[in-house]
């Protein structure tokens, strides 16, 4: 996928970089594998990465998921500290994702997890009357007098799942994947965070397809 029209390296070298990023591979190693130099990975990456975000952003202003949504935040950030865990955990960033199952996700940066700052969002997002599940935190209670179906599991009584298919599951595994994606960066930039939750987010929505996907867009941007 030629990122410039007139030609700067080979096609082969062009295409085995996009195949990179697709991989998620890190643009230093890319530079390694292409036998490129650093800055010219980093040029190829920051235009993928512009294209993506351009649509995320695109996609979100649609965002309607239904029914069968899961619920949770995250923190990111560094190490806890000592006496401090889980909500509250010190200086980490706090995000707020709603999974659709065996669909797309939707994350957001948030303040606190607060009823306040969570029940806007869900309400924005997620369409009245769908199927929400969550962890036992008192925030989400509120679920139920906005018009959804609430099921909760109580991770403080070691419980994680029931019968009745209520877990959170999915967006926990979401959680995981996006940390383990973003410690091959050997940390960010606070400035940065948010464009690295918005990428793997579309990577995510996209997984089936992200390669084919990704093409489109670019050839929308030449």
């Amino acid at each position: 996928m030629r990122v410039h029209k007139r030609r700067r390296i080979s096609r082969q070298k062009d295409t085995t970089l996009f195949n990179s990023f697709v991989a998620d591979i890190p643009a230093s190693k890319a530079a390694e594998i292409v036998s490129v130099n650093r800055k010219t990975a980093d040029r190829y990456y920051s235009v993928f990465r512009e294209a993506i975000l351009i649509d995320a952003i695109q996609e979100r202003l649609k965002a309607n998921l239904k029914n069968g949504i899961e619920v949770d935040e995250s923190y990111f950030g560094p190490k806890r500290v000592r006496g401090k865990r889980g909500r509250g955990a010190g200086k980490k960033i706090v995000v707020l994702g709603l999974l659709k199952r065996q669909g797309s996700v939707y994350t957001q940066i948030i303040r606190s997890t607060e009823k306040d700052e969570v029940m806007p969002i869900i309400k924005k997002v997620v369409a009245s009357g769908s199927d929400i599940y969550s962890d036992g935190w008192r925030s989400y209670d509120a679920l139920a007098v906005y018009g959804y179906n609430h099921k909760k599991v109580k991770h403080s009584e070691n419980e994680f799942a029931r019968e009745d298919g209520t877990h959170i599951n999915g967006v926990e595994s979401y959680w995981s994947w996006v940390k383990r994606r973003l410690a091959q960066f050997n940390g960010i930039l606070k400035t940065q965070f948010a464009k690295h939750m918005l990428e793997s987010e579309w990577r995510f929505n996209h997984r089936d397809k992200l390669s084919a996907d990704l093409k489109r867009l670019l050839r929308k941007l030449s």
